[in-house]
């Protein structure tokens, strides 16, 4: 056992009300019921959850865990293989669709959502509005996807408003650019769908390398060349923001891009229908010049808007945050990054990463930061990929919580310990919950119960996992100290795996301490600082994450961490 002296780094933050607790769910797997789970299986055989089904047992089993936001994945409209022709829906092409349901980020109409998700084909939209009214009346807010940056190769909109133009409906395709156009071409050129896009995928069948477009158009990750690869974004079509890419990034914003108008239209239609909040799909691929000027436009149409960034350099982070108006950013490429290491036990990991983040971060922007161990883009812990034990996210996901105030997020079956096991189809077996498939998530159904949403197939052991994600989240959503808290870190010296810092305001004061290894428990007597304490010395102790009694000593507190778990010491 160590004894560690008062010796850290403090840090104030700014005062807010609230931590947005946010759920991430694919409507369409959330609901489905369905357990065959038929690589590359047809919607009849591995069914769709719907709208409809997440209903008030559902809602109310996502708020008792602390949930304050529901993030919506996939609403709007997505090219797919499953034929809504009769309802005046277009069926992609195969050649550039991945997998059967397809992308949900390969928009085919930016004014219609996915019909998939509807019981009720004809009044699809009924029920996503229906959806954001029951949701809204159990006191939680929606989040849907915003997607800036490109559309399904594909796109037309037949939702749209009478006066809407749709993109490229306007553009001269005789020029690779042009400030007026909405897409990228390469003239004189077809374009050439990937050879090797359709070996071994399993839909052979459905693709004849035929698609017709001509001429090119540039890809949604900049090859601006009619042959991408199967690595590219090939089903997707970059949107031109004014950015003369092939001319040393020549911008012109002035006069403003159509595409900027048409998307501050698309958000405004959105937020009409009730949405409190976008999650912004690959925003640092759009100029942040766009974002400073729609992000205004949409908050002088409704203040509350919250917009989210998904961004990977940390180096930009700052200037998306001031100049491009976000109210939050990702933190995988700093935070994320440094946990995933320390849960996989790698040889290279260490603390020192989360003391990397907080004191760049923490000073400025920490409070900005949406913090995650899981999302649709990441592995599952529980994943042989990944940790294969969900109980090893435990120390990293308190971090998560509780280093700021700023959101944290939690992806639908996380909780519960899902796997992501086998082959879904496009996916392959990587370890993540396919979003281009058709497809049942075991361990989330287990909660489902068919429809039920009240854990009656979940083990004791995924029941006690979903009760220590409860217990986190109420805690970190409702503590002033993790909310509004000054930030005061405690070295613990000689220790690469155990993590400890207190949180505070002139009322509510805690001692996080955090356990990563997997065999050694961590001992301590932790010292308290002065500037933590309200009076000459602490009183009385406990640990609220495991609701048990802790050892205070005047102006110590003893510690007692077994592997890969947390405290949360109120004192």
């Amino acid at each position: 056992m160590t004894m560690m002296s008062a010796t850290g780094i403090e840090s104030a933050v700014a005062q807010q009300n609230d931590k947005l607790m946010i759920y991430q769910m694919l409507p369409r797997l959330f609901g489905n019921t369905k357990t065959q789970n038929i690589p590359f299986g047809t919607i009849e055989q591995n069914g769709s959850g719907k709208f409809n089904d997440i209903n008030q047992q559902a809602i109310n089993g996502i708020k008792e865990m602390g949930i304050t936001h529901v993030w919506y994945t996939g609403v709007i409209a997505h090219a797919s293989l499953t034929d809504y022709s009769k309802f005046g829906i277009p069926t992609a092409d195969a050649d550039v669709v991945k997998g059967r349901a397809g992308s949900p980020y390969a928009i085919r109409d930016y004014y219609d959502v996915d019909p998939d998700l509807a019981v009720d084909v004809k009044n699809r939209m009924k029920e996503f509005e229906a959806l954001v009214e029951r949701t809204h009346k159990n006191g939680l807010k929606v989040i849907i996807d915003f997607v800036p940056n490109h559309v399904a190769r594909s796109y037309v909109s037949k939702a749209k408003p009478a006066k809407v133009i749709d993109f490229g409906a306007q553009d001269d395709k005789t020029v690779a650019y042009h400030p007026k156009n909405d897409y990228y071409y390469v003239p004189g050129k077809d374009f050439v769908v990937p050879t090797d896009t359709n070996v071994n995928d399993g839909l052979a069948s459905l693709k004849d390398g035929r698609f017709n477009e001509s001429p090119a158009k540039a890809t949604g990750n900049n090859v601006f060349s009619e042959s991408p690869s199967k690595n590219d974004w090939y089903e997707t079509v970059k949107l031109n923001y004014g950015v003369d890419y092939q001319n040393n990034k020549q911008t012109h914003f002035d006069p403003i891009p159509p595409v900027w108008t048409k998307m501050r239209d698309i958000l405004v239609y959105w937020s009409n229908k009730g949405v409190d909040g976008f999650r912004c799909d690959v925003a640092e691929m759009v100029p942040v010049e766009f974002w400073n000027w729609v992000i205004p436009e949409l908050k002088k149409v409704k203040p509350s808007l919250v917009f989210i960034g998904e961004a990977y350099d940390p180096t930009a982070y700052e200037l998306y945050l001031t100049k491009g108006k976000f109210d939050y950013l990702y933190d995988k490429v700093g935070l994320y990054d440094g946990l995933k290491r320390l849960m996989r036990n790698e040889q290279n990991a260490k603390t020192a990463d989360i003391d990397h983040v907080w004191q760049v971060e923490s000073a400025t922007f920490g409070n900005k930061m949406l913090r995650f161990l899981e999302n649709h883009d990441e592995e599952r812990i529980a994943s042989k990929a990944f940790a294969a034990n969900p109980w090893l996210a435990v120390p990293a996901m308190v971090v998560s919580a509780t280093l700021s105030g700023g959101p944290v997020m939690l992806y639908s079956g996380q909780e519960v310990g899902e796997k992501a096991e086998g082959v879904s189809g496009f996916s392959g077996d990587d370890g993540r919950t396919t979003i281009f498939d058709y497809w049942g998530v075991p361990a989330l159904q287990q909660w489902v119960n068919i429809g039920k949403y009240d854990g009656g197939l979940l083990s004791d052991e995924q029941k006690a996992l979903r009760a220590f994600y409860s217990k986190l989240f109420h805690v970190a959503g409702r503590s002033d100290a993790i909310i509004n808290g000054k930030h005061y870190n405690m070295p613990l010296e000689n220790n690469s795996r155990a993590y400890a810092y207190f949180r505070y305001t002139a009322k509510d004061r805690m001692l996080i301490v955090v356990n990563f290894d997997r065999e050694q428990t961590f001992e301590s007597e932790i010292n308290i600082p002065s500037d933590v304490l309200s009076s000459a010395s602490a009183g009385s102790a406990k640990d609220i994450l495991n609701d048990t009694p802790v050892q205070i000593n005047g102006h110590s507190i003893r510690v007692k961490v077994t592997p890969s778990s947390a405290q949360i010491i109120k004192f």
